[in-house]
């Protein structure tokens, strides 16, 4: 009953933002949709320090279904929510009071954006492969390497930036430092390859022996990416189950616009319908677990992207039916390429399931 009534409270303070968001749009559709959310204040959402309602991810997750179920823009649902995560779980998360006061108020207001780098190319974000690194010296922290599929990075203002610190015995340690655009020997570029995703944007990060001072590292424990690496990579696809109930209730709203109106084509939609539910529920559930810190359930995350996927096939036949636009079938690329992002950890994660059934019969 309690979880409910957070929910309830929850949704009804990010839809009063949501509904100012879309009266903004609906007076400018050729505006800057980012522009429009921080006049809106969708920025705030999520971030401690805010509106009490607000400060969850249960929050950020309700806003990320809005907005793809709206738009059926999965780029732009992912583009939000990965800068609110970034700033709630890094900054908000294990930032010191200096730093969060530095830049918590200017995020939630729509000023500043923050992205986390991680990803590096040909490495991905797996910890034996990575190589960027920040050497302690006694004038700072010199920083050099390259990453890689930075979410937000062409537009953002701070980059939270994971670097090796340490190798012992042949592990590698890792930190977290914040650098600023336009600190000296950083170099940003736009990825194009990824512009399905418009208009969510990504970028390469270059670190040519960037100074920054020793105040810059984020957090104080030893080792950086059990500690947060390992955890957002688990909080990102679970919110990412919110944006995918949401873009799969905008098509199935358009396949049900566009279908004749026989009984087969209601038959087939009210199944779908209830497919559909079942994933917005789950996520719900997800969610939840990530604001009452309960352990996450592999299973619940394996079911919903199978379960999205089958439906999404689905709608694609009846919709292939009647006519088709360039624009749904971008929106139809960006769900197919998120689909195959991080394809290998998922797959290890699913089998690791698997083995856990064999071990329950032994």
């Amino acid at each position: 009953m309690r979880h409910d009534t957070e929910q309830a409270v929850a949704e009804q303070a990010v839809a009063e933002r949501i509904a100012a968001w879309q009266q903004r749009r609906s007076q400018d559709s050729g505006a800057d949709p980012f522009a429009l959310m921080a006049e809106a204040g969708l920025f705030a959402i999520g971030l401690p320090g805010t509106h009490a309602a607000l400060d969850s991810y249960q929050a950020i997750a309700i806003a990320d279904h809005a907005i793809a179920a709206a738009t059926g823009e999965l780029g732009l649902a992912m583009a939000f929510s990965a800068r609110q995560l970034t700033a709630r779980f890094f900054i908000g998360g294990f930032a010191d009071q200096a730093q969060r006061d530095q830049w918590l108020p200017r995020i939630a207001a729509g000023q500043h954006w923050a992205a986390i780098a991680i990803s590096e190319p040909g490495a991905g974000a797996h910890p034996k492969h990575l190589q960027t690194s920040a050497e302690i010296t006694a004038d700072g922290v010199r920083l050099r390497g390259r990453k890689a599929f930075i979410t937000n990075g062409p537009v953002a203002d701070l980059f939270l930036v994971l670097a090796i610190i340490a190798i012992d015995d042949g592990r590698k340690r890792y930190g977290l430092f914040a650098v600023p655009r336009g600190t000296p020997g950083l170099t940003v570029t736009p990825m194009p390859s990824l512009d399905v995703l418009a208009p969510a944007s990504h970028g390469e990060l270059n670190f040519d022996d960037c100074l920054l001072p020793s105040s810059a590292r984020i957090g104080t424990m030893a080792e950086a990416y059990p500690v947060m690496a390992l955890p957002f990579r688990d909080l990102e696809d679970t919110i990412a189950t919110s944006g995918t109930a949401g873009f799969l209730t905008w098509l199935l709203r358009l396949a049900a616009e566009r279908s004749p109106r026989g009984d087969d084509d209601a038959l087939a939609l009210g199944r779908l319908a209830g497919l559909v539910s079942l994933i917005d529920a789950a996520s719900q559930q997800a969610v939840q677990a990530l604001d009452h810190h309960e352990p996450p359930v592999p299973a619940r995350l394996i079911g919903v992207r199978d379960l999205a996927r089958t439906i999404t096939a689905e709608l694609r036949t009846l919709l292939a039916a009647q006519p088709t636009d360039s624009a749904l079938e971008r929106k139809l690329a960006a769900f197919d390429l998120l689909a195959g992002i991080a394809r290998e950890p998922r797959r290890l994660r699913q089998i690791s399931l698997g083995q856990s059934l064999w071990s329950e019969q032994q």
